[in-house]
């Protein structure tokens, strides 16, 4: 990845908005093969939980999606995937358990940590410090958007047990958290169309008062 690009991500993720310019986040470059290879190789099972709530969230044709206006195409995601009961057998969770798809076929991997100590004034549970870390991340996703670069978040690797083995590989310091990572790179082929769908405004936006009749 030439330099002038990841440089020019980084710099929008420094001047990223946070709550009381706290700043609080690091990030790690990855792009050593044998790191990426040995993330790459971290076990992250996929939960019952999971599929279940995902399953809640598709639509399993285009004009269903259109109509509801929220979620995403069945299509998308594995047979497995959809089924509503969300029970997967302990041999299909091994087989989907990697982050090998995730990790290992992109150039960097942008690991964002940040301090869970530390939080906005008055800020229960960190609220706008986690709005904050969205803030990085958006920046992020739209510079590397404009040069040219995928970007794609894996949230997998904030949570356990992936976390602590990342967090052992790249040698994070224990009292920070993973946010998420962002995998970077050049496209090589062409995406497939996938419908995506947005609210009308009428159906969010109220004036003067909330009106939901």
């Amino acid at each position: 990845m030439a330099r002038k690009d990841l440089a020019q991500i980084l710099e929008s993720a420094r001047c990223a908005p946070t709550p009381h310019n706290m700043q609080n986040f690091e990030i790690v470059v990855v792009s050593d093969k044998k790191l990426l290879g040995a993330i790459s190789s971290i076990e992250s099972p996929i939960s019952d939980e999971f599929i279940r709530e995902n399953y809640q969230q598709l639509s399993f044709s285009e004009t269903e999606l259109r109509r509801r206006k929220v979620g995403l195409l069945g299509t998308m995601f594995p047979a497995f995937m959809r089924n509503p009961e969300g029970k997967l057998d302990a041999r299909k969770k091994r087989t989907m358990s990697s982050q090998e798809s995730l990790v290992k076929t992109g150039p960097v991997l942008l690991v964002v940590v940040f301090d869970p100590a530390k939080r906005a004034p008055a800020s229960e549970g960190d609220f706008l410090g986690i709005m904050g870390l969205g803030c990085v991340m958006e920046n992020m996703w739209l510079a590397a958007q404009s040069l040219g670069l995928a970007f794609h978040v894996v949230s997998s690797l904030g949570e356990a047990p992936v976390e602590a083995e990342v967090k052992r590989l790249l040698q994070i310091p224990k009292n920070l958290r993973i946010a998420f990572g962002a995998r970077l790179g050049y496209p090589t082929s062409v995406p497939r169309r996938q419908l995506r769908v947005r609210r009308d405004m009428e159906d969010f936006v109220h004036h003067n008062q909330y009106d939901k009749s």
